[in-house]
């Protein structure tokens, strides 16, 4: 079995970011928007977690809430991760 680097992983987290920064401006949402949706009450980790700032990033209950406000699938944040 092949291990993952840790760049891998970084390199991972910072696609699903990029991704769910893409998919919410397409559906024309800003970031406290976002935020208050998931229950959040600052932008603080979607803006981070979008950029994978300081090795911050989106848990998978981050991910489901943001997939169900947005109206798209889990596995649209993991397009383009190899």
């Amino acid at each position: 079995m092949q291990e993952l680097t840790k760049s891998e992983v970084d390199a991972m987290y910072r696609k699903i970011g990029i991704n769910v920064m893409r998919i919410r401006k397409e559906k024309g949402m800003s970031q406290l928007d976002l935020a208050l949706s998931i229950g959040l009450k600052s932008v603080g980790l979607i803006s981070v977690a979008e950029i994978c700032h300081n090795k911050k990033h989106f848990n998978l209950e981050h991910l489901y809430k943001i997939a169900k406000i947005l109206d798209v699938k889990i596995a649209d944040f993991l397009i383009d991760i190899e």
